[in-house]
Parts: C-alpha cells; sequence; structure tokens
C-alpha cells in the first residue's frame, strides 16, 4: 500500500467535507432566517453528518501516519433562494458521490482496503443527502411555492414566530 496516495485521497475528502460543512451551515442559517424551519434543519441535520466524516476521514489519516489537512477546497458560496440552495446542494453530493467511488477504486488499486470500505460507506451517506434534497426539489417543483410557504408555519398551523 502506498500511504502517502491513500493520504493524499483522505485529505482532499476532509476538504471536500469541510466545504460542505461551512456551506450547508451557511444555507441552515439564511433558510431559518427565511421563515423555513423545516428546509433549515435538513441542511444543519446533513452539516453534522459531514462532520462525522471528517472525523472518520481524519481518524483513517492519522492512522495512516499522514496530518490531517483542515483547509476547505473552496470557499462558501452567496446562495438564498431555496431553489438555487437545493440546486447547488445536489450537484454537490451529485460530484462527491462520483470523487468518493473513484477514489475507493483508486485505494483498491493501492490495496487499501480499509479506506476503500471508508469511501464506500461515504458514498452511500453522500446518496441519501442527494436523495433528501432531491426530494424537496422535486416538491418544490411539485407543489409550487406554496410548498416553501408551508414552512413557515408550526406544527400546530400557527404562523412561525418572528
Amino acid at each position: 500500500m502506498k500511504r502517502e496516495d491513500s493520504i493524499r485521497l483522505l485529505n482532499r475528502a476532509v476538504a471536500d467535507e469541510l466545504q460542505a460543512v461551512h456551506q450547508y451551515m451557511y444555507f441552515h442559517f439564511h433558510l431559518d432566517d427565511q421563515g423555513f424551519a423545516p428546509l433549515a434543519e435538513l441542511f444543519k441535520r446533513t452539516a453534522i453528518q459531514e462532520m462525522g466524516h471528517v472525523e472518520r476521514l481524519a481518524e483513517r489519516i492519522l492512522f495512516l501516519k499522514g496530518d490531517v489537512s483542515m483547509v476547505p477546497s473552496a470557499p462558501v458560496e452567496s446562495i438564498q433562494d431555496p431553489k438555487a440552495i437545493l440546486a447547488a446542494a445536489k450537484a454537490a453530493e451529485e460530484q462527491a458521490v462520483t470523487d468518493y467511488n473513484h477514489a475507493a477504486l483508486e485505494c483498491s488499486r493501492l490495496a487499501d482496503s480499509v479506506s476503500k470500505q471508508l469511501f464506500e460507506q461515504l458514498v452511500a451517506d453522500e446518496e441519501r443527502h442527494l436523495d433528501a434534497f432531491e426530494r424537496q426539489a422535486d416538491n418544490i417543483e411539485r407543489f409550487g411555492e406554496s410548498y416553501l410557504a408551508l414552512q413557515s408555519f408550526t406544527k400546530d398551523g400557527e404562523p412561525a414566530p418572528e
């Protein structure tokens, strides 16, 4: 196994996951501020799951005697429209699925089965995130802006407090 190659792949994933954490928390803050609590909560939960990915990747890097690079892969995009937020999130998750599938194959070639399994687990998680974002985007498409308006009400049907 070429540890350096595996560490490079794992650190690239750390950078992408950190960017996702920052981006999804940004989305959470703005959606919550707009009164879309359920959609905001989805992004908060997803960001927390992405933080868990960073931790798992970092543990593997340290096991391989590497150093964890804690630099996000890109800056946060200033997107505040719910439809555009979901489109960006879907694109990010699709890219993550592609990248992590590639990384799993590369780790297999490097005879690093543990890192390969980690990337395969991340693919499954990212596919679940993608599914959740697609479901929300489909609901907006199917029901229109009224779907978003419904999110501004509490469970008992009262408008959310300002």
